[in-house]
Protein backbone atom coordinates (compact mmCIF):
# COMPACT_ATOMS: atom_id res chain seq x y z
CA UNK A 1 0.00 0.00 0.00
CA UNK A 2 1.19 3.60 -0.81
CA UNK A 3 1.01 6.67 0.68
CA UNK A 4 2.50 8.34 -2.17
CA UNK A 5 5.49 10.47 -3.19
CA UNK A 6 3.37 13.34 -2.74
CA UNK A 7 3.00 12.63 1.02
CA UNK A 8 6.33 12.00 0.82
CA UNK A 9 7.40 15.87 -0.12
CA UNK A 10 5.17 17.26 1.63
CA UNK A 11 6.11 15.74 4.58
CA UNK A 12 10.04 16.92 4.14
CA UNK A 13 8.46 20.31 3.05
CA UNK A 14 6.67 20.47 7.25
CA UNK A 15 9.68 18.80 8.61
CA UNK A 16 11.69 22.04 6.98
CA UNK A 17 9.09 24.27 7.48
CA UNK A 18 8.32 24.00 11.04
CA UNK A 19 10.94 22.74 12.14
CA UNK A 20 9.82 19.52 12.88
CA UNK A 21 11.84 16.03 12.84
CA UNK A 22 10.18 13.42 9.61
CA UNK A 23 11.08 10.23 11.50
CA UNK A 24 9.24 12.08 14.77
CA UNK A 25 6.24 12.34 12.19
CA UNK A 26 6.31 9.08 10.75
CA UNK A 27 6.94 6.98 13.80
CA UNK A 28 3.69 8.96 15.28
CA UNK A 29 1.80 7.78 11.95
CA UNK A 30 3.37 4.37 12.55
CA UNK A 31 1.45 4.30 15.70
CA UNK A 32 -1.77 5.50 14.55
CA UNK A 33 -1.66 3.17 11.66
CA UNK A 34 -1.61 0.32 13.86
CA UNK A 35 -4.44 1.35 15.71
CA UNK A 36 -6.76 2.05 12.48
CA UNK A 37 -5.85 -0.99 11.34
CA UNK A 38 -7.24 -2.72 14.34
CA UNK A 39 -10.42 -0.75 13.99
CA UNK A 40 -10.46 -1.40 10.58
CA UNK A 41 -10.11 -5.26 10.62
CA UNK A 42 -11.97 -5.75 14.47
CA UNK A 43 -9.74 -7.67 15.98
CA UNK A 44 -6.94 -8.31 18.40
CA UNK A 45 -3.98 -8.55 15.74
CA UNK A 46 -0.74 -7.71 17.28
CA UNK A 47 0.38 -5.22 14.59
CA UNK A 48 3.48 -3.68 12.79
CA UNK A 49 3.89 -0.90 11.01
CA UNK A 50 6.35 0.53 8.72
CA UNK A 51 6.70 3.58 6.39
CA UNK A 52 9.38 3.69 3.65
CA UNK A 53 9.93 7.69 4.17
CA UNK A 54 12.25 7.70 0.55
CA UNK A 55 8.70 6.44 -1.97
CA UNK A 56 5.69 6.40 0.77
CA UNK A 57 5.00 2.62 0.67
CA UNK A 58 3.30 1.24 3.57
CA UNK A 59 4.12 -2.38 5.11
CA UNK A 60 1.69 -3.86 7.39
CA UNK A 61 2.44 -7.10 9.06
CA UNK A 62 0.45 -9.15 11.31
CA UNK A 63 2.44 -10.72 13.95
CA UNK A 64 1.63 -14.68 14.65
CA UNK A 65 2.79 -16.92 17.43
CA UNK A 66 3.73 -20.61 15.72
CA UNK A 67 1.67 -22.42 17.94
CA UNK A 68 0.80 -26.49 18.00
CA UNK A 69 -2.83 -25.44 18.90
CA UNK A 70 -4.71 -22.65 17.87
CA UNK A 71 -6.59 -20.77 20.60
CA UNK A 72 -6.18 -16.90 19.68
CA UNK A 73 -7.18 -17.08 15.82
CA UNK A 74 -6.19 -13.11 15.71
CA UNK A 75 -2.42 -14.02 17.22
CA UNK A 76 -1.23 -17.30 16.86
CA UNK A 77 -0.98 -19.47 13.94
CA UNK A 78 -0.14 -23.54 13.61
CA UNK A 79 3.52 -24.47 12.44
CA UNK A 80 1.95 -25.97 9.20
CA UNK A 81 0.50 -22.52 7.97
CA UNK A 82 3.46 -21.08 9.11
CA UNK A 83 5.58 -23.60 6.75
CA UNK A 84 2.93 -23.32 3.95
CA UNK A 85 3.87 -18.88 3.92
CA UNK A 86 7.23 -19.68 3.46
CA UNK A 87 8.91 -19.55 6.99
CA UNK A 88 10.33 -23.48 6.16
CA UNK A 89 12.85 -22.74 9.39
CA UNK A 90 10.09 -21.85 11.90
CA UNK A 91 9.31 -23.28 15.11
CA UNK A 92 6.85 -23.79 17.95
CA UNK A 93 7.33 -20.38 19.85
CA UNK A 94 8.70 -18.41 16.69
CA UNK A 95 6.68 -14.89 15.77
CA UNK A 96 6.45 -14.06 11.98
CA UNK A 97 5.32 -11.35 10.60
CA UNK A 98 2.23 -11.70 7.52
CA UNK A 99 2.00 -8.89 5.69
CA UNK A 100 -1.32 -7.54 4.70
CA UNK A 101 -3.06 -4.97 2.06
CA UNK A 102 -6.52 -5.11 3.32
CA UNK A 103 -8.86 -3.32 1.21
CA UNK A 104 -10.09 0.24 1.61
CA UNK A 105 -7.65 0.78 3.52
CA UNK A 106 -5.34 2.97 1.68
CA UNK A 107 -8.59 5.82 2.23
CA UNK A 108 -7.79 5.11 6.13
CA UNK A 109 -4.26 5.22 6.21
CA UNK A 110 -4.34 8.89 4.25
CA UNK A 111 -6.89 10.19 6.42
CA UNK A 112 -4.71 9.09 9.41
CA UNK A 113 -1.75 11.01 7.56
CA UNK A 114 -3.55 13.96 7.30
CA UNK A 115 -4.65 13.95 11.40
CA UNK A 116 -1.68 12.92 12.43
CA UNK A 117 0.12 15.25 10.71
CA UNK A 118 -2.09 18.24 11.96
CA UNK A 119 -2.15 16.75 15.36
CA UNK A 120 1.47 16.85 15.17
CA UNK A 121 1.94 20.24 14.32
CA UNK A 122 -0.07 21.62 16.98
CA UNK A 123 2.04 19.52 19.61
CA UNK A 124 4.76 21.38 17.91
CA UNK A 125 4.00 24.59 18.30
CA UNK A 126 2.38 23.80 21.73
CA UNK A 127 6.14 23.27 22.25
CA UNK A 128 7.40 25.89 21.29
CA UNK A 129 5.48 28.52 22.89
CA UNK A 130 6.09 26.24 26.17
CA UNK A 131 9.54 26.70 25.44
CA UNK A 132 9.59 30.14 24.84
CA UNK A 133 7.81 31.52 27.31
CA UNK A 134 9.41 28.90 30.52
CA UNK A 135 12.34 31.09 30.06
CA UNK A 136 10.52 34.22 31.29
CA UNK A 137 9.52 33.01 34.21
CA UNK A 138 10.02 36.16 36.48
CA UNK A 139 10.13 38.65 33.57
CA UNK A 140 7.92 41.71 32.87
CA UNK A 141 5.65 41.38 29.61
CA UNK A 142 3.15 43.94 28.23
CA UNK A 143 0.45 42.44 26.94
CA UNK A 144 -3.49 43.29 25.58
CA UNK A 145 -6.62 42.54 27.33
CA UNK A 146 -8.30 40.86 25.20
CA UNK A 147 -11.43 38.90 27.51
CA UNK A 148 -12.39 40.22 30.51
CA UNK A 149 -16.03 38.34 31.66
CA UNK A 150 -17.45 35.90 34.04
CA UNK A 151 -14.95 36.58 36.40
CA UNK A 152 -12.07 35.43 33.62
CA UNK A 153 -9.54 37.84 32.56
CA UNK A 154 -7.27 36.54 29.67
CA UNK A 155 -4.65 38.13 28.20
CA UNK A 156 -2.78 38.22 24.80
CA UNK A 157 0.83 38.40 25.17
CA UNK A 158 2.10 37.58 21.72
CA UNK A 159 0.65 37.17 18.46
CA UNK A 160 -0.02 33.62 19.06
CA UNK A 161 -0.20 32.90 23.03
CA UNK A 162 -2.62 34.22 25.51
CA UNK A 163 -2.10 34.47 29.49
CA UNK A 164 -4.38 34.00 32.64
CA UNK A 165 -4.71 37.03 35.40
CA UNK A 166 -6.13 34.88 38.11
CA UNK A 167 -8.53 36.55 40.43
CA UNK A 168 -5.74 36.65 43.46
CA UNK A 169 -3.22 37.98 40.82
CA UNK A 170 -5.45 41.69 40.04
CA UNK A 171 -5.38 44.84 41.64
CA UNK A 172 -8.58 45.16 44.26
CA UNK A 173 -10.51 47.95 41.81
CA UNK A 174 -8.52 47.58 38.73
CA UNK A 175 -10.45 47.70 35.45
CA UNK A 176 -9.48 45.26 32.58
CA UNK A 177 -11.07 46.76 29.68
CA UNK A 178 -11.00 45.10 26.24
CA UNK A 179 -8.16 46.22 24.25
CA UNK A 180 -6.12 47.52 27.79
CA UNK A 181 -2.52 47.25 27.18
CA UNK A 182 -0.71 46.93 30.72
CA UNK A 183 2.30 45.20 32.15
CA UNK A 184 2.10 42.03 33.78
CA UNK A 185 4.62 39.85 35.57
CA UNK A 186 5.11 36.05 34.24
CA UNK A 187 4.31 33.76 37.37
CA UNK A 188 4.13 30.54 36.00
CA UNK A 189 4.23 28.34 32.87
CA UNK A 190 2.67 24.88 32.82
CA UNK A 191 2.60 21.97 29.99
CA UNK A 192 -0.85 20.75 29.92
CA UNK A 193 -2.49 18.34 27.42
CA UNK A 194 -3.95 21.33 25.99
CA UNK A 195 -0.76 23.52 25.19
CA UNK A 196 0.96 25.97 27.89
CA UNK A 197 -1.04 27.35 30.82
CA UNK A 198 0.58 30.87 31.16
CA UNK A 199 -0.43 32.44 34.35
CA UNK A 200 -0.07 36.61 34.83
CA UNK A 201 0.23 38.91 37.56
CA UNK A 202 -0.26 42.82 38.76
CA UNK A 203 0.56 42.15 42.29
CA UNK A 204 3.65 40.38 42.36
CA UNK A 205 6.48 42.33 44.00
CA UNK A 206 8.63 41.41 40.99
CA UNK A 207 6.60 43.51 38.67
CA UNK A 208 7.36 46.30 40.96
CA UNK A 209 11.47 45.70 40.84
CA UNK A 210 10.95 45.31 36.92
CA UNK A 211 9.22 48.84 36.58
CA UNK A 212 11.89 50.57 38.67
CA UNK A 213 14.68 49.02 36.94
CA UNK A 214 12.92 50.18 33.48
CA UNK A 215 12.29 53.90 34.85
CA UNK A 216 15.31 53.98 37.16
CA UNK A 217 18.95 53.59 35.45
CA UNK A 218 20.88 53.71 38.72
CA UNK A 219 18.83 50.38 39.95
CA UNK A 220 19.01 48.62 36.16
CA UNK A 221 22.56 49.46 36.19
CA UNK A 222 23.38 47.47 39.74
CA UNK A 223 25.01 51.30 41.67
CA UNK A 224 21.43 50.96 43.39
CA UNK A 225 20.52 47.54 44.85
CA UNK A 226 16.55 46.63 46.08
CA UNK A 227 16.90 44.69 49.10
CA UNK A 228 13.50 44.09 49.57
CA UNK A 229 10.08 44.65 48.13
CA UNK A 230 6.35 43.88 49.87
CA UNK A 231 3.37 45.13 48.32
CA UNK A 232 -0.64 45.34 49.24
CA UNK A 233 -1.05 45.61 45.26
CA UNK A 234 -3.05 48.97 44.45
CA UNK A 235 -2.68 50.43 47.81
CA UNK A 236 0.47 50.38 49.40
CA UNK A 237 4.16 49.19 48.92
CA UNK A 238 7.34 49.70 50.56
CA UNK A 239 10.99 49.39 48.53
CA UNK A 240 14.65 48.80 50.64
CA UNK A 241 16.93 50.17 49.11
CA UNK A 242 21.12 50.40 49.31
CA UNK A 243 24.26 51.66 47.52
CA UNK A 244 27.76 50.84 47.91
CA UNK A 245 28.43 54.05 46.21
CA UNK A 246 29.05 56.82 48.76
CA UNK A 247 28.16 59.60 46.42
CA UNK A 248 24.41 57.99 45.39
CA UNK A 249 21.51 58.70 47.05
CA UNK A 250 19.53 55.47 47.06
CA UNK A 251 16.49 57.29 48.09
CA UNK A 252 16.44 60.67 45.71
CA UNK A 253 17.89 59.14 43.07
CA UNK A 254 15.10 56.22 42.96
CA UNK A 255 12.29 59.17 43.70
CA UNK A 256 13.48 61.36 40.96
CA UNK A 257 12.92 65.19 40.53
CA UNK A 258 9.82 66.14 41.64
CA UNK A 259 9.05 62.57 42.17
CA UNK A 260 8.81 61.99 38.62
CA UNK A 261 10.42 58.48 38.44
CA UNK A 262 8.62 56.68 41.31
CA UNK A 263 5.39 58.73 40.14
CA UNK A 264 5.55 56.67 36.76
CA UNK A 265 5.83 53.59 38.65
CA UNK A 266 2.93 54.33 40.58
CA UNK A 267 0.45 55.41 37.65
CA UNK A 268 1.86 51.74 35.95
CA UNK A 269 0.42 49.98 39.26
CA UNK A 270 -3.38 52.24 39.42
CA UNK A 271 -1.53 54.58 41.75
CA UNK A 272 -0.19 52.33 44.36
CA UNK A 273 1.66 54.59 46.86
CA UNK A 274 5.45 53.34 46.82
CA UNK A 275 7.32 54.13 50.16
CA UNK A 276 10.79 53.96 48.96
CA UNK A 277 12.86 53.54 52.40
CA UNK A 278 16.97 53.03 53.33
CA UNK A 279 17.76 50.14 54.08
CA UNK A 280 20.30 49.56 57.05
CA UNK A 281 22.05 46.42 58.34
CA UNK A 282 21.25 48.06 61.99
CA UNK A 283 17.50 46.14 62.83
CA UNK A 284 16.10 49.09 65.00
CA UNK A 285 17.44 51.56 62.09
CA UNK A 286 16.26 49.93 59.89
CA UNK A 287 12.61 49.45 61.56
CA UNK A 288 12.45 53.39 62.05
CA UNK A 289 13.19 53.94 58.16
CA UNK A 290 10.11 51.21 56.84
CA UNK A 291 7.64 52.81 59.08
CA UNK A 292 8.19 56.19 56.93
CA UNK A 293 6.84 58.69 56.48
CA UNK A 294 5.94 58.61 60.21
CA UNK A 295 8.82 60.41 62.39
CA UNK A 296 9.57 57.30 65.02
CA UNK A 297 10.72 58.48 68.21
CA UNK A 298 12.51 55.43 69.68
CA UNK A 299 12.48 51.41 68.80
CA UNK A 300 13.56 49.13 71.79
CA UNK A 301 13.74 45.47 71.10
CA UNK A 302 11.70 43.07 73.04
CA UNK A 303 14.24 40.60 75.24
CA UNK A 304 12.13 38.21 76.03
CA UNK A 305 10.69 38.21 72.27
CA UNK A 306 12.90 36.92 69.63
CA UNK A 307 11.94 39.61 66.22
CA UNK A 308 9.89 42.31 68.09
CA UNK A 309 10.63 45.54 69.16
CA UNK A 310 8.18 48.17 70.62
CA UNK A 311 7.93 51.59 68.75
CA UNK A 312 7.71 54.64 70.18
CA UNK A 313 6.02 57.94 68.29
CA UNK A 314 4.39 61.45 69.62
CA UNK A 315 0.50 61.17 69.43
CA UNK A 316 0.30 62.98 66.56
CA UNK A 317 2.30 60.77 64.59
CA UNK A 318 0.51 57.53 65.97
CA UNK A 319 -2.22 57.29 63.01
CA UNK A 320 0.63 57.40 60.59
CA UNK A 321 2.51 54.86 61.80
CA UNK A 322 0.07 52.53 61.99
CA UNK A 323 -1.38 53.10 58.74
CA UNK A 324 -5.20 52.81 57.51
CA UNK A 325 -6.32 49.40 58.90
CA UNK A 326 -2.54 48.91 60.08
CA UNK A 327 -1.60 49.12 57.00
CA UNK A 328 1.89 50.89 57.16
CA UNK A 329 2.91 49.10 60.53
CA UNK A 330 1.70 45.69 58.83
CA UNK A 331 4.02 46.21 55.36
CA UNK A 332 7.02 47.61 57.89
CA UNK A 333 6.88 44.75 59.83
CA UNK A 334 6.68 42.25 56.07
CA UNK A 335 9.74 44.37 55.09
CA UNK A 336 11.93 43.69 58.29
CA UNK A 337 10.69 40.44 59.11
CA UNK A 338 10.54 41.76 62.68
CA UNK A 339 7.27 41.64 64.44
CA UNK A 340 6.46 45.59 65.42
CA UNK A 341 4.14 47.10 68.45
CA UNK A 342 3.14 50.87 67.92
CA UNK A 343 3.19 52.64 71.30
CA UNK A 344 1.96 56.25 71.76
CA UNK A 345 4.92 58.49 73.53
CA UNK A 346 3.66 60.42 76.38
CA UNK A 347 6.23 62.89 77.32
CA UNK A 348 5.78 65.66 80.13
CA UNK A 349 5.19 69.60 77.94
CA UNK A 350 8.52 71.47 77.83
CA UNK A 351 7.30 74.97 78.60
CA UNK A 352 7.48 77.00 75.63
CA UNK A 353 8.56 81.01 74.84
CA UNK A 354 4.79 82.20 75.52
CA UNK A 355 4.74 80.63 78.69
CA UNK A 356 7.89 81.77 79.77
CA UNK A 357 6.95 85.62 79.05
CA UNK A 358 3.57 84.88 80.66
CA UNK A 359 4.71 84.30 83.09
CA UNK A 360 7.23 87.29 83.88
CA UNK A 361 4.99 89.61 82.52
CA UNK A 362 2.16 88.80 84.75
CA UNK A 363 3.55 89.45 88.17
CA UNK A 364 4.73 92.91 86.77
CA UNK A 365 0.98 93.40 85.68
CA UNK A 366 -0.17 93.13 89.25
Amino acid sequence: MQLGRDFVRALNQISRERNLSSELIISSLEAALVSAYRKHQSGNQEVEVKIDSETGDVLIHELRTVVETIESPDTEISLKDAKKLGYADSVIGDVIGIEQDPSDFGRIAAQTARQVIIQRLKDAERQVIFEEFADKIGEMMTGVIFKSENDQVLVRISERTEAILPRKERIEGERYELGDTMRFFVLDVKQTTRGPRIVVSRTHPGLLRKLMELEIPEIADGVIEIKNIVREGGARAKVALTTLDPNVDPVGASVGNAGARIKAVSQELSGEKIDVILWNSDPLIYIRNALSPAKVAKVEPVLEQEHAVQVYVYPDQLSLAIGKAGQNVRLAARLTGWKIDINPLEVDRMPTLQDIFHDIIEPEAK
